[in-house]
């Protein structure tokens, strides 16, 4: 299959909330929530139906405030690196496929 670029204009929470319209998996997913919402994303991404969502070695992109600390896992995504532009960062996950 060729390449192609999916953009769904929702918070994360609405977009979780609707596997239906995913039409994933995804090997690259980019998450921008509102930066006061950063503490929230560890129990968006905990859910097992985000399964479906990631391809196998897919990766999770969150951009949220630098000063905001993100956990070492979000789901079954694991932290991999930080990238800080002034008073944002990207932090980057590596989502593993369940056993």
């Amino acid at each position: 299959m060729g390449h192609r670029i999916v953009v769904h204009t929702q918070t994360v929470a609405q977009f979780l909330r609707q596997p239906a319209r995913w039409n994933g998996p995804y090997d690259i997913v980019f998450a921008d929530p509102p930066y006061a919402m950063s503490a929230e994303l560890e129990s968006l991404f905990a859910d097992a139906m985000t399964d479906g969502l990631f391809a196998d070695d897919a990766w999770l992109v969150v951009e949220h405030a630098a000063k905001a600390a993100l956990p070492a896992c979000l789901g079954r995504g694991n932290f991999l690196r930080q990238y800080r532009y002034g008073d944002t960062a990207l932090s980057l996950y590596a989502w593993s496929r369940p056993a």
